[in-house]
């Protein structure tokens, strides 16, 4: 009768906390694993190490060798769902030097390419803060087959206003 006594019907048995302390231990293995992975660039592209001495990283010297070349603005109507709205874009691709009047001469083709694209994209889409990301990845690489490889290295957008 006193074991009984001692130990109410109700009463829970003490839990171990060994799965506890094991996932905590996993998780600060794999959080730390990750993190060195992206911050050495065996994933996601890094960062420039911290002994890179090249002009470029020390921004001691001017970047040379590449050229800005103009995309005229654009103006692009939004479709019949956004009413009278539009989007004015401009923008400006980096070339190097060799391809810079190659890239000059391809500008019609390259219009053509980013309007018809822009006049494809929903309202929507445009409304998403993470949309001028994608929409320059896809406008990027739309130029780099346009005027072929290796040519184009980056699209910078200076204006995108939707009105």
């Amino acid at each position: 009768m006193s074991d009984a006594a001692d130990t109410p019907a109700d009463a829970v048995p003490k839990r171990s906390r060994r799965p506890m302390l094991v996932g905590l231990l996993l998780m600060l293995l794999l959080g730390g694993g990750g993190f060195y992975a992206v911050y050495a660039g065996l994933i996601l592209g890094g960062h420039a190490t911290r002994g890179d001495t090249s002009p470029e990283a020390e921004g001691g010297e001017p970047i040379t060798g590449i050229a800005f070349v103009p995309i005229p603005p654009l103006t692009v109507s939004l479709g019949a769902e956004a009413g009278a709205r539009y989007l004015h874009f401009t923008a400006q691709v980096e070339v190097g030097k060799p391809a810079e009047e190659e890239v000059t001469m391809l500008m019609p083709r390259i219009v053509d390419v980013l309007n018809s694209y822009l006049r494809a994209v929903e309202t929507r889409e445009l409304s998403d803060p993470t949309a001028l990301v994608r929409l320059r990845s896809q406008m990027l690489r739309r130029v780099q087959l346009v005027t072929g490889d290796g040519k184009v290295r980056d699209l910078l957008i200076s204006e995108f206003v939707i009105n």
